[in-house]
């Protein structure tokens, strides 16, 4: 479990997450939702001690965040980060073995080369593993970054925007991805999602921030509700029922 308590985060007069608690449980995915500004980037930011508090903690099982020595947190809890453009000229299977480097330290055993090939396998990049990550389609080079975090192999894989500039199939294909990863391999996602219908599809639990604030959370069901949504985002988004599904639809 992700267990945040009071967790703060200002600059100056503004609290950008402002007194946080919040657990989430292991298992499944979790996503993060919310209008612009609302504090999910950096909330996920401070879980995974990308950001510093201001005041309050987070601990990841057993583990404080604020004092656990790097490479032992970095062997239970994984990030892609929205901004993950690579400024060195990488192949998929370079960029895949960076994610075994808390526990190669850059000298690759046995094990870690079988757990490179693993992710590069289960995420189908097997024919691409040579080709750099800036020859490839948007959603290839996303595939690519889920397979580093994979390899990494965490019990927690926190995402800030996994869809970011992704177009609606590419989109559609990182989801069921990610879900696939969370039901076969038992891994939990902590993702930070723009789309709602993509949280409610796809999601175990959804936390709803708004000014910096959780303001709800819980099952998909309970909010994709009409009622809720306006408390989220401030504007009516009428519900409908899609293959047993809740999703809003939200036009001018």
């Amino acid at each position: 479990m992700i267990a945040a308590r009071n967790l703060t985060k200002a600059y100056g007069a503004k609290r950008v997450v402002d007194d946080v608690s919040l657990d989430i449980p292991r298992g499944g995915i979790t996503s993060v939702i919310g209008p612009n500004g609302a504090g999910k980037s950096t909330l996920l930011a401070l879980l995974s001690r990308l950001l510093p508090p201001t005041s309050g903690s987070v601990h990841v099982d057993e583990l404080d965040v604020a004092t656990a020595p790097g490479d032992v947190l970095a062997r239970r809890l994984s990030i892609l980060r929205q901004d993950n453009h690579m400024t060195a000229r990488l192949t998929v299977r370079e960029l895949v073995e960076f994610g075994r480097f808390p526990h190669s330290k850059g000298r690759l055993s046995t094990e870690d080369a079988q757990r490179v090939d693993e992710a590069i396998r289960y995420l189908g990049l097997e024919d691409l593993s040579d080709r750099f990550i800036d020859e490839m389609s948007g959603g290839q080079r996303q595939r690519a970054f889920v397979a580093m975090v994979l390899s990494q192999d965490t019990d927690y894989l926190l995402m800030d925007e996994p869809l970011n500039s992704l177009d609606m199939r590419h989109a559609a294909e990182t989801m069921k991805l990610i879900r696939k990863i969370a039901d076969e391999l038992d891994k939990s996602f902590v993702l930070v999602l723009h789309d709602i219908n993509f949280a409610s599809h796809y999601s175990d639990r959804i936390v709803a921030m708004r000014e910096g604030a959780v303001i709800t959370h819980g099952t998909p069901d309970e909010i994709m509700q009409t009622g809720v949504l306006r408390e989220i985002f401030e504007i009516d988004i009428p519900i409908h029922e899609l293959d047993g599904r809740r999703i809003g639809l939200f036009y001018r």
